[in-house]
């Protein structure tokens, strides 16, 4: 990309290619006879054609380097943007490029001395390896810049890179956190909008002879019906292999057992397992999270009837946990709307514990079982 730098760069380096062109022209008029008008002519032409062919030298670095080469061989004058071409190749090509052009500049330079014998004080290979070494300094120093070039760019692409990863990771853990909250939304508010539409159904019925009560009673129980929805709404289903907050363990799960009694529901809860000290904690969130699931949707789709909770293990095996309720009859419609996504994350749950976890109809009951490792 050509920036304001870059132009100025150029025009310096044609002045600058110009200027000492005239200085070696004018010093080796000084030094000498007058040369024939012919020469003049050629070296003055060739002086020209040189710095303005380095007008193009960033689009054609190689180009211009065997132009300004070729006008050098004729035109003592030019060979300093003969350097300049030579370094640009050193700076913007490859190393074999560049090296190649530097070995054809030895045979160039042997015409120009050749064609126009220089200075007495040097014979002809002294004036060579003067040639030779500046072949190899103008090449050093563009290949330097080529490493420098490249390295800088390198260095602010990582830094790109560096600031993009940074930014993606940010926003995984914006998502997984955004994930987590959804879930913990679905599992621990549906429970609970489940106890209330479950309440308000109650209180609807024993509300009979109280009109205004069980008018409060059917729009309790809508708007628990409306809250579900909502939320269904907004729940996707999750697939993510991050942790999970471990809030509730084995301890709570008969106080979800007592809620859901003291809200009319028939639960029987079979606590098989004597010392539990050595369940990891995710294993035991995760039982929790079953039974709380299984229970909330006992009471969406079977709220009449009973619900039987069988949690058993032994250490260096597993623990396994069944939730078993009778199927409601085909009459009985769903009492409170469902989304499927609750047992379809507790399945991702129970695998990213080790275990694993079936539900399904079952002689007439649905059971849900889940099987979870228990380490020794």
């Amino acid at each position: 990309m050509t920036t304001p730098r870059t132009w100025a760069v150029d025009l310096g380096g044609i002045l600058l290619a110009g200027l000492l062109g005239a200085v070696v022209l004018i010093a080796e008029l000084a030094s000498g006879p007058r040369p024939e008008d012919a020469y003049l002519v050629i070296t003055v032409t060739g002086l020209l054609v040189a710095c303005v062919s380095l007008g193009a030298r960033r689009r054609f670095p190689a180009t211009v380097a065997v132009i300004t080469l070729a006008v050098s061989a004729v035109a003592p004058a030019a060979v300093i943007a003969a350097g300049v071409g030579l370094y640009t190749v050193a700076a913007y090509r490859r190393f074999p490029l560049a090296a190649a052009l530097g070995l054809l500049a030895l045979p160039v330079a042997a015409v120009r001395i050749g064609l126009h014998p220089a200075s007495a004080l040097l014979p002809t290979p002294g004036w060579l390896l003067v040639n030779l070494l500046a072949v190899v300094a103008v090449l050093s120093s563009g290949g330097f810049a080529r490493t420098r070039r490249l390295l800088v760019d390198s260095l602010a692409e990582r830094a790109r890179r560096a600031e993009a990863e940074q930014a993606l990771r940010a926003e995984r853990v914006r998502r997984v956190e955004r994930e987590r909250i959804a879930r913990e939304m679905h599992d621990v508010l549906a429970h609970r909008l489940s106890l209330l539409s479950l309440q308000a159904g109650a209180m609807e019925y024993g509300a009979a002879d109280k009109p205004a009560l069980a008018e409060s009673a059917r729009v309790m129980q809508a708007g628990a019906h409306q809250a579900l929805e909502d939320l269904r709404g907004v729940i996707t289903v999750l697939r993510d292999d991050e942790e999970t907050a471990l809030v509730h363990g084995l301890a709570d799960v008969p106080v979800l057992v007592e809620e859901s009694r003291r809200a009319g529901a028939d639960v029987v809860l079979d606590d098989r397992l004597t010392g539990t000290e050595g369940i990891p904690d995710r294993v035991g969130h995760t039982v929790h999270a079953i039974v709380r699931e299984a229970l909330t949707n006992a009471r969406k789709h079977a709220p009449e009837e009973t619900v039987t909770v069988v949690i058993d293990g032994r250490e260096g095996d597993a623990v396994t946990v069944e939730v078993r309720n009778g199927l409601p009859g085909a009459d009985t419609p769903s009492r409170i709307p469902g989304s499927g996504t609750g047992l379809i994350g507790l399945t991702e749950r129970a695998a990213l514990a080790g275990g694993e976890l079936a539900h399904g109809a079952r002689g007439g009951d649905f059971v849900v079982r889940g099987r979870l490792p228990w380490p020794p």
